[in-house]
């Protein structure tokens, strides 16, 4: 004899889906920031040459990214796949920490430091200082841990890679004495060569990729604070979720 019912029953029909809105504010807070300081720059800035930089680029993807998890976490929605977030952060991680250790250094053969001031100051901060570590904090915090897979660290170099290749091919398209020819001074083939350039950019892709493992392996070993949510068993009858 058949059942009269069916008996599989999707969990939200069990217990509904939590909404996060704490989550939700603090990500359209961070979105909110990559957006200011990008506006703040296209308004200095010729558009062509502003959109140019990888540390817009990076912001936008951010913004964009972190807009949908917002929204996602405010209506009680699945949120976006682990590689998706993690990919984010480690981009804007790439841009504030390449801003600070090498473009920001007086010391260093490639600073980027000169007179910055205003809005201008406003922006820089925002884009290489609140923006990564806010989203760092976001997935500490405020993201559950797992997903994450070796492969994915491989699959996020993928866009610095793609950045390489569309800075060069622009540097190359551009006439000489063009301002920001090249965005960045290690970019700079006039200076370096393209053999100088590829080196540096391998030295960097190489620490870019050990960054991403350790995003990965931090995955696997860091809590989830938040405890467990949206279980429709008691807490020792199994382990569904």
């Amino acid at each position: 004899m058949t059942a009269p019912f069916s008996t599989h029953v999707p969990a939200s029909a069990v217990v509904p889906r939590v909404r996060r809105p704490y989550a939700a504010a603090f990500r359209a807070l961070i979105a909110l920031a990559a957006v200011t300081g990008i506006v703040i720059d296209l308004v200095l800035g010729s558009p062509g040459r502003v959109l140019s930089y990888f540390t817009i680029q990076s912001n936008l993807l951010l913004a964009a990214v972190l807009a949908l998890s917002a929204h996602r976490a405010w209506s009680a929605r699945p949120p976006l796949p682990p590689r998706v977030t993690a990919g984010a952060l480690l981009l804007i991680s790439i841009t504030g920490l390449v801003y600070h250790l090498i473009l920001a250094d007086d010391t260093a053969a490639f600073s980027m430091t000169g007179a910055s001031a205003g809005p201008h100051e406003v922006a820089n901060q925002l884009l290489h200082t609140v923006t990564p570590l806010a989203t760092l904090l976001d997935w500490l915090l405020l993201t559950r841990p797992g997903g994450l897979r070796l492969r994915d660290a491989a699959l996020w170099l993928l866009y610095p890679l793609a950045y390489l290749l569309f800075a060069l091919a622009r540097g190359a398209l551009l006439s000489p004495g063009t301002p920001a020819r090249y965005p960045y001074p290690f970019l700079d083939v006039p200076t370096h060569g393209y053999a100088g350039v590829l080196k540096d950019a391998l030295v960097l892709g190489l620490l870019f990729y050990a960054l991403a493992l350790a995003l990965v392996g931090l995955d696997r070993i860091r809590p989830h604070l938040r405890g467990r949510e949206n279980r429709i068993s008691s807490p020792g009858a199994g382990g569904l979720k």
